[in-house]
């Protein structure tokens, strides 16, 4: 307590909070599309306490992650080398490496599953003759509550790590990290039902989800061997297709509307 109210009255630590809000918020983005998609595959009754149950764990896992900052900052030593690297950047690095630390190993880890599971469930909205996995075309719901929960710790344990990792890089003080992963997942609660419904509102919106999580595996995968891509790129990507997809979206809904105005011709077709 003593430490913390220090905190209270220094501007500085506001400001650093506030930062670090607006950050793992953007990072949550990633981790809320993935939890609203599979969600949405469960039967109506089950799909909020899954999302209440999958955000929930994202909490635990971050404060126990914070709880235990040595050893998260442990995960960026590296533990084996293969020897090959990269020509120098412009910064004097190298543009990719071999030089693995836990952190490197997670984060490929997790990538190559977002990956898969992207690929798949991209797979399953185009293919002409549903094969009765875990996605239906008919928004029949077939996947398990247990699978799902499963397979939301997995990636909520990937997007835990790298979300406390970038909050160590923002500050040294706990009670402000652990302020500022409440908050958000405060914020992630609020937004989980509105953002699943949306997506299960508008098929469309799926398939600009799923890309985005392939998008996001591949480049947890490149951070993983050394290639840092500008996050800044990445969300103003989604930032962008978002927007067209959303002018797509009122676009067709103005038509919609227009054709359910139209009177019906005698012959009975609708106009």
């Amino acid at each position: 307590m003593d430490s913390i109210i220090p905190l209270l009255s220094d501007p500085a630590a506001w400001a650093a909070l506030v930062t670090l809000v607006v950050l793992e918020v953007v990072l949550g983005i990633d981790n809320l599309i993935f939890i609203s998609i599979l969600s949405n595959k469960l039967p109506e009754h089950q799909r909020q306490k899954a999302r209440r149950i999958g955000i929930g764990l994202a909490l635990v896992m971050r404060l126990a992650l914070l709880s235990m900052i040595a050893f998260i900052v442990s995960l960026t030593t590296p533990v084996f080398d293969l020897g090959i690297s990269g020509p120098l950047g412009e910064h004097g690095e190298p543009t990719f490496e071999t030089q693995f630390s836990w952190r490197d190993i997670i984060l490929i880890i997790g990538g190559l599953f977002l990956v898969w599971k992207a690929t798949k469930e991209i797979h399953h909205s185009v293919d002409p003759e549903p094969s009765g996995e875990a996605l239906d075309k008919k928004g029949k719901a077939v996947l398990g509550f247990g699978s799902a929960i499963i397979q939301i710790i997995a990636l909520d344990a990937v997007f835990s790590i790298d979300s406390i990792l970038t909050a160590v890089g923002m500050t040294d003080d706990v009670p402000i990290m652990m302020a500022a992963v409440i908050i958000t997942v405060i914020v992630m609660l609020v937004a989980a039902d509105p953002l699943a419904n949306f997506i299960n509102a508008n098929p469309t919106v799926v398939m600009l989800a799923l890309g985005f999580l392939l998008m996001i595996g591949a480049v947890l995968i490149a951070d993983g061997f050394g290639v840092h891509v500008p996050k800044g790129y990445i969300y103003a990507a989604m930032a962008f297709s978002a927007m067209v997809e959303a002018l797509n979206i009122w676009s067709r809904n103005g038509r919609e509307k227009k054709r359910g105005n139209s009177p019906v011709p005698s012959n009975g077709e609708i106009a």
